[in-house]
């Protein structure tokens, strides 16, 4: 506990220095933008007075490092900035973000079940004929791009012409507390897209784990006094072998919430994909800089709780 104590101590003093870097890279990189904040603002036929004037209203004209500042005074009260429309980001990006994380986290627990279930498995009849075809479904799906999948699926089981209608091909959102069912029926098709390819490396890392776990002299010792092999599995090998995996989980979280973006402008989900697209393609610099800042804040976050959860059920570092 002492341990878990201390990790935790440091990960909170690494959090704001590591946020800090993360804002102070994406500033410096939206500040060189060509886009003008106030010609978007203002439109082409805006005097040049006009321009001048909303430039030194907003502080467009003090230095980078005075406009640094004063974005990560706004960011520490939870305020991104606004488009150039004038809608608050925090707003938008609040309205958009709890549906990219829905996605995320649903594609995770798809991966980690299909990956426990594959990845055991093989590791069960290793160099068998089951544990060749997971090594092929595992390599096939490393290889397979997450849009690319997600519209094959689309053609084979989505209600288009051609396909099955099993699941809609353009997703309209419904809450989950609304109508379960059918949000199982929305999100499972962009979910499993997304799903695949981590289930595809995760399976490696698990069937790996399992295989040097199983090796071990407890394993062997544990079996040859009578204790039936699956209970040595269930109740020890499996438990120590996913410690590993655990490791890998957090930096696939940065993985899929990336992949998120593509796929949810492939179904029409309206997240955070749908926000950066709406803030490139109207070279609205605010809502780029305030979409990458919070999906890498996020990532931070989460990384912090896969260490602690890493510490948690691994008893040697507990123990140290």
């Amino acid at each position: 506990m002492s341990n878990l104590i201390r990790l935790l101590g440091r990960r909170l003093i690494a959090l704001p220095i590591m946020v800090l870097g993360v804002t102070l890279l994406v500033f410096i990189v939206m500040s060189f933008s060509s886009a003008d904040p106030a010609r978007l603002a203002l439109g082409e036929s805006a005097s040049l007075q006009a321009l001048n004037n909303y430039r030194e209203a907003n502080g467009l004209n003090d230095p980078t490092v005075v406009r640094f500042f004063r974005y990560l005074g706004g960011l520490v009260q939870g305020d991104l900035g606004q488009s150039f429309t004038g809608v608050p980001i925090s707003q938008m990006v609040g309205e958009n973000f709890p549906l990219t994380l829905q996605l995320t986290f649903i594609g995770l627990a798809i991966a980690v079940v299909m990956s426990l279930v594959l990845g055991v498995l093989a590791a069960l009849y290793r160099d068998r004929w089951p544990d060749q075809a997971i090594r092929v479904f595992s390599i096939a799906s490393l290889a397979t791009p997450s849009f690319w999948l997600a519209l094959l699926l689309i053609q084979g089981f989505g209600n288009i012409p051609g396909g099955l209608g099993w699941f809609p091909a353009v997703v309209n959102w419904i809450p989950f507390t609304q109508d379960p069912a059918g949000y199982a029926n929305m999100i499972f098709l962009p979910a499993f897209a997304l799903a695949v390819p981590v289930a595809g490396s995760l399976t490696r890392v698990v069937r790996t784990a399992m295989v040097e776990e199983l090796d071990r002299d407890y394993v062997r010792t544990a079996i040859g006094a009578g204790i039936p092999k699956s209970v040595v599995i269930s109740r020890n090998v499996l438990r120590n072998a996913l410690i590993t995996p655990l490791t890998v989980l957090g930096l696939r979280v940065g993985y899929l919430m990336g992949g998120a973006v593509v796929i949810e402008m492939i179904f029409n989900i309206q997240g955070m994909g749908q926000l950066i697209f709406q803030g490139i393609t109207r070279n609205d610099v605010n809502i780029v800089q305030g979409v990458t800042i919070t999906v890498a804040i996020a990532f931070i976050i989460i990384n912090l709780i896969v260490d602690l959860l890493y510490v948690m059920v691994n008893p040697r570092i507990r123990s140290i």
